[in-house]
């Protein structure tokens, strides 16, 4: 296959501001034909920029569906319509891109999980922090043993969603803002760290979260901070706190402790990772900031065309999407939630020695 014929559900932000930049560049492999949003103008709009003509522009995303010339579908939609709508994707029988997370609750993740077979399709979750230059190359030095065992780390995640709903800013969407599920930001967002971690440090044993209760929309609690054992041994803590703002520079970041030195990184946009080891040396690795976007597109033209398989798959997301559930169980119940019963799979119907294996996720 030359080139990917891509149709569009939902042109708003996300498709405008993430995934289409990376198909721009990735100009040689996907061709985007047929573009649908429930308002219709703003898919005009987006149809205008592109060249593409106004024939090709839906708000009825059933109706789109019924055309014959669409490999895959681009699904960008609300959260609580992520599973209804690839449902009706998956009906047709086309491979198709969603993103994350998967399902607004849990029953819909689960039944989320047979779509694949059910229908013989080829679904990836875009997950962007499981492709992301830094989340690989932090695991890339966590396996390879430079910092020694790793004992604990420390993930601390705040901004500040007030301050951006009134700016030209995902936080300024209606839908962020008053969610139509429980978890707000935290399924949103915080779901984005959940997958880093897990990307680096695997299955997770269990957590035990607290939450700090806010009658706000847009989040449930004010900050969550979360215990978590993964099942190779490794304790850490997180802390999701969407309401503040960090005075003090730098920030807490993302640090991680070894027997032999320390992982720093202050945040996904800072281009460098540091690394210092006890014995006085420390070594700077450098990466391409949100390179997440063209890496899982990359990924999935690869899939398509069956030399790759895909690395972000439902099942993969779902623990992700799960440990989310997890945690505000926990804050909820003030119990320890386990999460993963086994490893979760990359694999998707292909043996090991079939399909190589995206060479970020390696």
């Amino acid at each position: 296959m030359d080139k990917i014929r891509l149709a569009v559900i939902g042109t708003g932000m996300a498709w405008e501001r993430l995934h289409y930049p990376a198909i721009k560049e990735l100009e040689d492999k996907y061709e985007v034909v047929a573009l649908c949003n429930r308002t219709r103008k703003d898919a005009e709009e987006f149809a205008g920029k592109i060249n593409l003509d106004l024939n090709n522009v839906y708000d009825d995303y059933n109706e789109m569906l019924k055309r014959q010339d669409i490999d895959a579908v681009d699904i960008l939609v609300p959260i609580e319509s992520n599973y209804s709508v690839s449902e009706a994707v998956a009906k047709t029988g086309r491979d198709f891109i969603c993103e994350k997370p998967l399902a607004s609750n849990r029953e819909d993740a689960k039944k989320y999980l047979e779509l694949s077979k059910k229908y013989n399709v080829k679904i990836m979750i875009a997950e962007n922090y499981r492709y992301n230059d830094e989340n690989n190359k932090i695991r890339d030095i966590v396996n390879s043993g430079k910092i020694g065992d790793v004992v604990y780390f420390i993930k601390n995640n705040i901004s500040c969603f007030p301050c951006e709903m009134t700016k030209d800013t995902f936080a300024a969407t209606e839908w962020r803002q008053h969610p139509k599920y429980f978890g707000g930001a935290f399924l949103d967002a915080a779901v984005h760290d959940i997958a880093a971690m897990r990307h680096i440090f695997g299955a997770v044993e269990c957590v035990q979260a607290f939450g700090k209760p806010q009658s706000k929309d847009f989040n449930p609690y004010v900050s969550v901070n979360t215990n978590i054992l993964f099942k190779n041994g490794v304790i850490g803590y997180y802390t999701y706190y969407p309401s503040g703002v960090e005075t003090q520079k730098p920030a807490v970041g993302f640090r991680i402790f070894g027997t032999k030195g320390e992982i720093y990184l202050e945040d996904k946009e800072c281009g460098i990772i540091n690394v210092s080891y006890h014995d006085g040396t420390s070594e700077l690795v450098n990466f391409t900031p949100e390179r997440g976007f063209y890496n899982e597109l990359l990924n999935y033209y690869n899939a398509i065309n069956g030399t790759e398989q895909i690395s972000v798959t439902p099942e993969m997301e779902y623990g992700d999407v799960k440990m989310v559930f997890d945690i505000l169980d926990s804050i909820s119940l003030k119990e320890i939630m386990y999460v993963d019963e086994a490893a979760p799979s990359r694999q998707l119907g292909f043996a090991d020695d079939e399909i190589k294996i995206h060479p970020f996720l390696q």
